[in-house]
């Protein structure tokens, strides 16, 4: 087979997935190529444009402290910062911005046109090129073939790809851009399963034509908080302007509902399922029948444009009924439709077809990222882009693959969930899906993947210098607060202001920081070394000994969890040769094959009865051989 030209790593899709991908592989010394349907649309928001929030904001830390690009690209066009969560623990405080959404995707487009080793052509890929169960490349529509040693599969909501506003639909796999129809069927061809999800966008509106003085005006934090730990201290190079809120109403809710049998979702044009935790409006107001209200965050798209994104409203009923329904809300009642909302169907591969590494099991040195997993959200793609990049890379040099843990990172939480238990509905990170959230907080990511991003030659000299730096003043201060002690007389006058039980007798400022009313920024003012170290570092440092009795229980944990995944399954295992085991854990286990006893032990519906078979299994046929 004769190829237009030979590359180490090709990345079909260039949406937040296949940017972190090809970044990742073309940095790591690999000769890589991007192919994506339309070059004006790398790194376009096709939602809401916004970066980070609850579990997501989390994602992008860890992205940055691996060395992806998403948080330095939402530092540099963010027009509007905010913590979330702050009144509950440090675990689940979280931080969303706003992006100028046309500068975001101009930005991403200009790295991508500046990196060496990476190649960009316009093509939509329609077949993959396969020999003996292993990649070797892809052929486009206009049947340009190229060579590759690895490819990474990112197309976002393209793989047949079809757009429902009201009754009418169409092929796309976003509005304006044409489906990936020949993909889809070739990886059906290949053997694997695909299923069907369903998600949607909400109408943009004439930002000129709402009438702000109804609404509820929500700035945001001051100073912001910055996403990359390279840009701690940072201020953002944009404006900042602020968001604002309004509601539904009965009128609005009665639109809806009489409108129903016009909803592609109620009348069963839509076969795919949605996603659960960001439901259409209409899916909104028919499942909570008694809520009077619902909450829309209005959104600037961008500070050069008078598009505004109304957040809360994302709906795929016909035009008519659109218009009609925002115009009953609030400060819209004039609104002007500038892009209607849609609803749209994709195919997705069942994600128990993949490693952890993301590498498919069915064909070697092909890899899958993003919606094509199950998964939903620009921080969920771009996350798996960067591992799946990564490993393509790995694999190219012949080494082993990077598997982050549930133990490490969110990351690993997301790729282990999709992996052993797959997804019935489009999947959403939330710190409720990670046990040891307290350990992966926002603001230790860097500490807990830096050295890993360093090793893969994705951390650059500026940024390790930075993180050596925090390690080191985390280590100091850490130190001086154990070691120094405080009198009653120097610090009483303080805790009794804030109703703290006054000392008797000395005490060393950690134990004293133990104390949950005691904060480590009032005594900043009281002891002049602490002066030297930024909030960030004294925060952090409060968090870690706040919560060490946690932290440890935590850890312990982590111990159990580490044995368990320390006990690996044989790949060649045969589980229908295992007594004691029902036909459907047999079944279970073949299907998805899982590494490790702990990972046998996640799969939905596997009982302590068949691990016990497992172990019996391996004690007697295996043991002699380890």
């Amino acid at each position: 087979m004769i190829f237009l030209d030979n590359f180490d790593v090709i990345v079909i899709g260039a949406g937040h997935a296949g940017i972190e991908a090809c970044l990742a592989a073309s940095r790591m010394g690999c000769k890589t190529l991007l192919i994506t349907v339309n070059l004006e649309r790398i790194g376009a928001m096709s939602c809401n444009p916004s970066i980070g929030g609850i579990g997501k904001g989390h994602l992008v830390k860890e992205i940055d402290a691996l060395g992806g690009e998403m948080a330095l690209a939402i530092d540099e066009t963010g027009i509007q910062f905010r913590k979330l969560n702050t009144k509950k623990g440090p675990a689940v405080r979280a931080t969303r911005a706003q992006a100028d959404r046309f500068r975001y995707q101009e930005r991403m487009k200009r790295i991508l046109e500046r990196v060496p080793n990476l190649y960009i052509k316009q093509g939509l890929v329609t077949r993959l090129l396969i020999k003996d169960k292993k990649i070797i490349g892809v052929e486009t529509k206009a049947k340009e073939q190229f060579g590759a040693k690895t490819v990474v599969i990112a197309p976002g909501t393209f793989l047949h790809g079809l757009i429902h506003i009201g009754l009418e639909h169409f092929p796309a796999g976003r509005m304006g851009d044409p489906p990936s129809n020949k993909l889809a069927e070739n990886l059906k061809e290949l053997g694997f399963e695909l299923g069907r999800f369903k998600t949607g966008t909400c109408a943009r509106l004439d930002g000129r034509t709402i009438d702000y003085s109804k609404l509820e005006i929500q700035w945001g934090d001051f100073p912001p908080p910055l996403f990359s730990f390279k840009n701690k201290g940072k201020r953002p190079p944009l404006p900042q302007v602020p968001c604002f809120i309004t509601y539904t109403t009965e009128k609005t809710h009665k639109i809806i509902k009489n409108a129903l049998d016009r909803s592609p979702l109620f009348t069963g044009k839509i076969k795919g399922r949605g996603v659960r935790y960001c439901p259409s409006i209409e899916d909104k107001v028919f499942r909570f029948p008694d809520k009077e209200r619902h909450q829309i965050f209005i959104e600037p798209e961008g500070l050069d444009t008078i598009e505004v994104y109304p957040n809360g409203i994302s709906t795929s009923l016909p035009i008519d009924v659109q218009w009609e329904m925002i115009r009953s809300i609030p400060g819209l009642e004039k609104a002007e439709i500038l892009r209607p909302g849609y609803g749209i169907e994709h195919d997705y591969v069942n994600p128990v077809q993949i490693k952890h590494s993301l590498e498919t099991k069915l064909i070697s040195g092909l890899f899958f990222a993003g919606q094509i997993n199950g998964t939903t959200g620009y921080e969920e793609a771009a996350a798996q882009g960067l591992i799946a990049g990564i490993n393509a890379a790995l694999y190219v040099k012949e080494e082993e693959p990077l598997i982050l843990d549930r133990s490490q990172a969110y990351i690993g939480v997301l790729i282990d969930d999709l992996v052993t238990k797959g997804t019935d509905e489009p999947y959403r990170m939330f710190t409720s899906r990670a046990e040891y959230r307290l350990l992966l907080r926002e603001d230790n990511a860097d500490l807990r993947l830096t050295e890993i991003g360093r090793k893969l030659g994705l951390v650059d000299d500026k940024r390790w210098s930075l993180y050596l730096d925090k390690k080191e003043k985390l280590q100091k201060i850490t130190q001086f607060l154990k070691e120094t002690k405080i009198s009653p007389s120097f610090i009483n006058a303080y805790l009794e202001k804030i109703g703290s039980t006054p000392l008797k007798t000395g005490i060393r400022l950690y134990e004293l920081l133990r104390r949950p009313e005691v904060e480590i920024q009032a005594l900043v003012d009281l002891i002049p070394e602490l002066k030297e170290y930024s909030s960030d570092i004294l925060s952090e440092v409060e968090t870690e000994i706040k919560y060490s009795g946690y932290i440890e229980k935590q850890l312990r944990e982590v111990e159990k969890f580490k044995k368990l995944e320390s006990m690996k399954l044989p790949e060649d295992l045969n589980y229908y040769e295992i007594p004691g085991l029902s036909n459907e854990m047999r079944e279970k286990f073949s299907r998805i094959r899982p590494t490790s006893i702990g990972q046998a032990m996640r799969i939905p519906g596997v009982t302590p009865a068949a691990i016990s078979a497992i172990q019996i299994h391996l004690k007697k046929h295996y043991s002699s051989e380890d």
